[in-house]
């Protein structure tokens, strides 16, 4: 039934043009986003400038920090355009508690080169300040998009991460902090401010998504979680900070139709997740946020995998038309008690299917089964919902999902648990796949005029 899903899909997005042009897996070859440098010399590299760039190519952890400083500016401009160099940084950086460590102790001036000569890699490293980040990839960004050697494929990527940034008068601030050009790209853009928010939900996505397709939908769809959070302010549990902040986290590549039956991309996905987070908790030491993971389709056996691996937690877990994980029970997730959430719409074909293993919306799970069975819903407050259907309906503002993932995240799970038991929602049991015409193109996550 998932193979027949993603077929359609498949089908669908080529024949709208959606689909781009398939990467293999960790391939690190593609060529980084020239960044101009003026500090570069013209003149023809020395022995000691490629003695650097090797030590550079060589190192890891800390040492690969302190490689850095040690470098001239012509050095750390060759290796913020080094493929093994950026490599190292982006697929096996240092944890972020050592790369906040290492950047509290420079100073300010040390700061200030590394980030405009090696934006590449600053702007890559969790435990980096994210305006730091934010800085360094948007140099990276408008470098790449006023560069004639950059190529039609990347342009395009680099333009819907553009478009993806692009603020509205009064709207909420966006940081651009992860930007990985290579081969067919990641991106995340957090709206908000992610080092102050009360409330911080990470945003992940399932098949077929990529930043040259999707980007700029994508950031409109958390833009609408961030909107429904924030007007649930005033019933929000307490919780350090102020605010909310949603990270629209396209960080790790999603599966197409030639590896989506395999869970290799979740399981890089779960890692990359997993140093994301933690980059976050890192940077509001001594002021932790209320966390949340909202996660859709493939992108919810990414998240069961990285709560599930000992090396990150949250504060509650949302899954949405999930196929499935080897998790068989919520207790073998880091997250609060009673904080796993599972929601399954009509006619989702994926939701139910347990094809990548436990269905965590089985009774079996002991996670809470949102009343999402078709209709209309009202809630506590008075306010009436639409009941989602499909498989891509889930954050489409006016349904009764939407709300219930937005109180979720601001710890207000209980008003959802108490709309289940008012509304006859069941605790548990399995959602039946059926052939789903709604399931189409991605970015019907979330349509755009």
């Amino acid at each position: 039934m998932l193979l027949l899903a993603a077929a359609l899909l498949t089908v669908s997005m080529h024949s709208l043009g959606v689909v781009e042009s398939s990467v293999l897996p960790g391939d690190t070859s593609s060529a980084v986003v020239h960044v101009p440098d003026t500090d570069r010399s013209d003149t023809p590299a020395r022995s000691d400038d490629r003695a650097s760039l090797d030590r550079l190519r060589a190192a890891r952890g800390r040492g690969l920090l302190d490689a850095l400083v040690a470098a001239t500016p012509a050095q750390l401009s060759a290796a913020d355009q080094d493929s093994r160099v950026v490599a190292t940084a982006m697929d096996e950086p240092p944890s972020a508690a050592v790369v906040a460590a290492w950047w509290s102790g420079l100073d300010g001036r040390t700061q200030t080169r590394l980030a405009r000569t090696a934006p590449v890699v600053v702007g890559c490293l969790d435990g980096v300040p994210v305006a730091v980040r934010d800085h360094a990839n948007r140099t990276v960004l408008a470098a790449g998009l006023a560069d004639p050697r950059t190529d039609a494929s990347q342009r395009a990527m680099l333009g819907q991460v553009r478009d993806a940034l692009h603020r509205a008068p009064g709207a909420p601030p966006k940081s651009l902090v992860t930007l990985d050009t290579r081969g067919a790209g990641r991106a995340a853009i957090a709206i908000g401010d992610l080092t102050t928010a009360a409330d911080v939900t990470v945003l992940v996505p399932g098949m077929f998504f990529t930043v040259t397709g999707q980007m700029d939908d994508f950031i409109a769809t958390a833009g609408d979680l961030y909107d429904e959070q924030a007007t649930l302010a005033p019933v929000a549990a307490p919780a350090s900070g102020t605010g909310v902040a949603v990270l629209a986290w396209l960080g790790y590549r999603t599966p197409d139709l030639s590896n989506v039956l395999s869970l290799g991309l979740a399981d890089t996905g779960a890692s990359r997740l997993e140093r994301t987070v933690e980059g976050i908790r890192t940077l509001r030491d001594g002021d932790q946020p209320r966390l949340g993971i909202v996660a859709h389709s493939y992108g919810s056996t990414t998240a069961l995998m990285a709560l599930a691996s000992g090396r990150m937690s949250a504060d509650s877990l949302t899954v949405l038309g999930s196929p499935g994980s080897d998790v068989r029970r919520a207790s073998e997730l880091s997250v609060a008690a009673g904080q796993v959430y599972v929601g399954g719409a009509h006619l989702d074909p994926v939701a139910g299917s347990g094809y990548f293993g436990t269905d965590p919306a089985a009774s079996s799970f002991g996670a809470t089964v949102l009343d999402l069975a078709g209709g209309t819903v009202a809630r506590a407050d008075g306010d009436v919902f639409r009941r989602p259907v499909g498989h891509n309906d889930y954050l489409k503002p006016g349904t009764a999902s939407l709300h219930d993932v937005a109180l979720i995240a601001v710890g207000r799970g209980d008003l959802v648990r108490d709309a289940l038991h008012h509304h006859g929602g069941d605790d548990g049991g399995d959602v039946q796949p059926s052939l789903d015409l709604y399931l189409v193109r991605p970015q019907d996550l979330q349509p755009r005029d």
